[in-house]
């Protein structure tokens, strides 16, 4: 075992911040979870809906058009899939169709969301966030003194999200916290959480998702670096997070971060 599980990302959107439009035509979509898949992802995370800061939100009729025949295919395959949606209509056309879980950055701004989960056994993925994605000022604009401690904050308003959700249904057991790096989070914040994660881990006992693939705050260390030019810092951050015992890492660049996190595994004595 590599220890952490890979969530690699097929965006089915035309405006998604690093691959959008590459995926949107069905045949690319189902050409990307093939390539995910040969390249040992362990779940396919599928969204119709961009979350860069500044999109507007989509249509759940729309979203549904843009990834339902995408999830059938990467379930047909034996995938274990996920939905990256926020949008009840969305999750439940979803879950019917072989998803496995709801990978929700709203922190539950849609209480129905929990209920659909609950509805189908699934899992949720709550992420950390504040507003939606249209609200966000821009890529890692966040104030400094918009957190106390941004670990501490963050764990207690996913806190009371999972609450809620266990409120609707949804057992402990089911949900995954993810603390939502880049969303109403400046650079220097993601850095924090990135970097106690750990902390995260061990006050929780529920498993612990990241997404730091090729996001802003990694031009921390390459100012002006562009997303396809974050690869260094994203396997950096990979390597990170799973040695803090983050269970499921939410990838662009799945190969790279397998042979990262295996060779790092076999170098420590694992096999």
């Amino acid at each position: 075992m590599r220890g952490a599980a890979l969530m690699g990302v097929c965006n089915v959107t035309p405006d998604s911040f690093s691959d959008g439009g590459r995926y949107l035509a069905p045949e690319a979509a189902q050409a990307r979870v093939d390539e995910l898949l040969a390249e040992g992802a362990d779940v396919i995370d599928v969204g119709g809906e961009s979350t860069r800061p500044g999109a507007p939100p989509v249509p759940a009729s729309e979203q549904t058009a843009r990834v339902l025949d995408v999830v059938k295919y990467a379930a047909s395959r034996g995938a274990c899939v996920s939905v990256d949606t926020t949008s009840p209509s969305v999750a439940a056309a979803c879950l019917d169709a072989g998803a496995w879980a709801v990978n929700d950055v709203s922190c539950l701004r849609d209480e129905d969301l929990a209920r659909v989960v609950a509805a189908s056994g699934g899992a949720l993925v709550l992420m950390h966030a504040r507003g939606t994605q249209a609200e966000m000022r821009g890529f890692s604009q966040y104030p400094d003194e918009g957190y106390g401690d941004v670990v501490v904050d963050v764990r207690a308003e996913w806190e009371a999200a999972a609450a809620r959700a266990r409120s609707l249904g949804v057992t402990r057991d089911a949900l995954v916290m993810d603390p939502g790096l880049g969303f109403a989070k400046n650079a220097r914040q993601s850095l924090e959480l990135l970097r106690r994660s750990g902390e995260l881990v061990r006050s929780l006992d529920v498993p612990v998702a990241l997404g730091a693939s090729r996001k802003s705050f990694l031009t921390l260390v390459d100012d002006g670096a562009r997303p396809d030019e974050r690869l260094g810092a994203s396997i950096a951050a990979a390597l990170a997070a799973a040695a803090r015992g983050v269970a499921i890492l939410r990838v662009h660049d799945v190969r790279a971060t397998r042979q990262a996190l295996d060779l790092g595994r076999r170098l420590s004595g694992g096999r």
